[in-house]
C-alpha cells in the first residue's frame, strides 16, 4: 500500500536489533504497536537511539494499562477472552489474535516502559495516555530535549 501511494519513497525492511543504518541518520524514530513484537524490546530502544542524532526523538505508540481502575479492572478479565472471540469471528487468522490478546496482557504498563527508554540512554523520558490508558505515547530525546 505504500509503495502504490508513495512510489518516489525508498523502503528499507531491516531487523530492529541491527538497523541498516549510519549513526545519527535521523531527526525522528517511531513506532507503532511493534515494539512489543521484538524479541529485545530495550536492545531495539539502544538501536533506535544510535540511528537518531542528538537532539532528536523517538516517538513510541503502544497498547499500555488503563489508567482508571474500574476499567483496568474490566480490561484484565475480559480482554484475553473478547479479542480472541473477536478474531475467531472476524478473521481467517484467529491465532494472531490469540497473541495479541497476550502480548498485550504481557507489556509493562506505562512507568515501566518509561523506565526502559531511560535505560536505553534516552532522556526527557514521557507518556501521554489516550483512550483512558488503554494506549500510551511515550516520548523521549537523545541527549536533551532542544528549547
Amino acid at each position: 500500500m505504500g509503495r502504490r501511494q508513495c512510489p518516489g519513497l525508498q523502503f528499507v525492511e531491516g531487523d530492529a536489533l541491527d538497523l541498516p543504518f549510519d549513526d545519527a541518520s535521523f531527526d525522528t524514530v517511531t513506532i507503532s504497536y511493534g515494539l512489543r513484537n521484538i524479541e529485545n524490546p530495550l536492545a531495539a530502544l539502544q538501536e533506535m537511539r544510535r540511528v537518531v542524532r542528538d537532539g532528536g526523538r523517538i516517538v513510541v505508540a503502544e497498547f499500555s494499562t488503563p489508567t482508571w481502575g474500574l476499567l483496568r479492572g474490566l480490561y484484565r478479565h475480559y480482554l484475553p477472552r473478547a479479542i480472541p472471540l473477536v478474531g475467531r469471528l472476524v478473521s481467517s487468522n484467529p491465532l494472531a489474535y490469540q497473541y495479541l490478546a497476550e502480548s498485550v496482557a504481557d507489556w509493562p504498563d506505562q512507568q515501566a516502559l518509561d523506565h526502559v527508554l531511560a535505560t536505553a540512554g534516552w532522556a526527557d523520558v514521557g507518556h501521554r495516555n489516550l483512550t483512558a490508558g488503554i494506549v500510551a505515547l511515550h516520548f523521549a530525546w537523545n541527549g536533551h530535549r532542544p528549547r
